[in-house]
């Protein structure tokens, strides 16, 4: 029998849930009413995604964080191996498939959880100093970010290595690096933006050049008329013809905030976004009380900053305010990966909360 002494429960972070479970429960919700095949699938996701959550909480992730460098470069090795095996769907070579299984996963979206501890294991093991991180630590630091983002372009995945990118140094700006070299850093990327534009893939430089002309898709203009016809109040399900006369494409991943907004309306919107700002500001809150423990420090800036572009994106994406790059809506869209993916990152992070101490492992025993 397992057995957790209550005295670490105490250091559980109960505003996390309280904040998630309301957009789980609500998700599902409009899985359900619109594809009730798809509902039953997304139980058994929550099924593992908490399976998922439970394992990540109870691994003595400090007692042996040694083994997360293991993790990263067995990430790495997979998004490599793509190249040599991977599958190809649509023109991205994105997954692998599982021997004798006939499944395939996509090593992109499970290798963020080891990619936000490797991030936190090297500020850890290397705390900036008063005036920030120099250009040596700088370098080393961004190794780590540029490696993944370069494999992930080249599948491509443009949306995700470009969220792993602002992710690394969005977290290296909050925990500390010199003002100098952003300010150099910034003037390069300006300077460079047009070499960067010319190797893109020819698809993903006609979304920019769509967005930047104007020029909507018809899944954007499906999903802005779908949000426009949500009124202040939203429409009963009988009434949401965009979304259950399937003139809105993908509605309960990609585009599930515009069916959302169409049920609920403006005031349904705010509610969910003010949902998700509360977790963020949450997250980033705790920068204050653990700001002598870089480890946790450096984890609950990342995810803030995850969660925070996830929904920015998919939101403005759903808007006609960003290109569309499949970015899903945390804990929101349909799917499992994201959904079991974000579990363990969230788990990993309430570990962190509850075992502060390397010896507080050992209240944990199973008998």
């Amino acid at each position: 029998m397992l057995r957790i002494d209550k005295r670490i429960l105490t250091h559980f972070d109960l505003v996390i849930p309280i904040l998630i479970i309301p957009i789980i429960a609500i998700s599902f919700y409009l899985i359900k009413e619109a594809n009730q095949t798809l509902a039953y699938k997304q139980i058994i996701y929550f099924s593992v995604g908490i399976i998922a959550f439970f394992i990540s909480y109870i691994i003595p992730i400090r007692k042996f964080d040694w083994i997360i460098p293991f993790l990263y470069w067995i990430g790495i090795i997979s998004l490599f191996s793509l190249y040599l095996i991977g599958i190809t769907k649509l023109g991205a070579r994105r997954w692998l498939e599982i021997p004798f299984m006939h499944l395939t996963i996509q090593p992109s979206a499970f290798f963020k959880p080891a990619f936000l501890l490797m991030l936190a294991y090297f500020i850890k093991n290397n705390p900036p100093p008063q005036n920030g991180y120099d250009w040596k630590d700088f370098a080393k630091i961004s190794f780590y970010i540029l490696l993944p983002f370069v494999l992930i372009l080249k599948e491509p995945d443009l949306g995700t290595a470009l969220i792993l990118l602002l992710i690394g140094y969005s977290t290296l700006f909050v925990i500390g690096v010199n003002k100098k070299i952003w300010i150099i850093l910034s003037i390069s990327i300006v300077l460079l933006t047009p070499i960067l534009y010319s190797h893109l893939h020819d698809y993903q430089k006609k979304r920019i050049t769509n967005f930047v002309e104007h020029k909507q898709s018809y899944h954007i203009r499906q999903s802005i008329i779908a949000i426009g016809s949500g009124g202040l109040e939203g429409k009963s399900k009988e009434n949401a013809t965009q979304t259950h006369l399937k003139f809105l494409p993908v509605s309960t991943s990609d585009f599930i905030f515009a069916y959302y907004v169409e049920r609920f309306g403006f005031i349904g919107a705010l509610g969910l976004i003010t949902l998700y700002g509360l977790l963020i500001i949450h997250l980033m809150s705790l920068n204050f009380k653990f700001k002598k423990d870089y480890f946790l420090k450096s984890m609950t800036t990342s995810v803030s900053f995850m969660i925070f572009i996830y929904m920015s994106i998919n939101i403005a994406m759903t808007i006609g305010l960003a290109p569309v790059v499949g970015v899903p809506l945390p804990f929101f869209s349909y799917g499992g990966s994201s959904f079991i993916t974000f579990m363990i990152i969230f788990g990993i992070l309430e570990n962190l909360f509850s075992f502060q101490y390397d010896t507080m492992y050992e209240k944990i025993s199973f008998k």
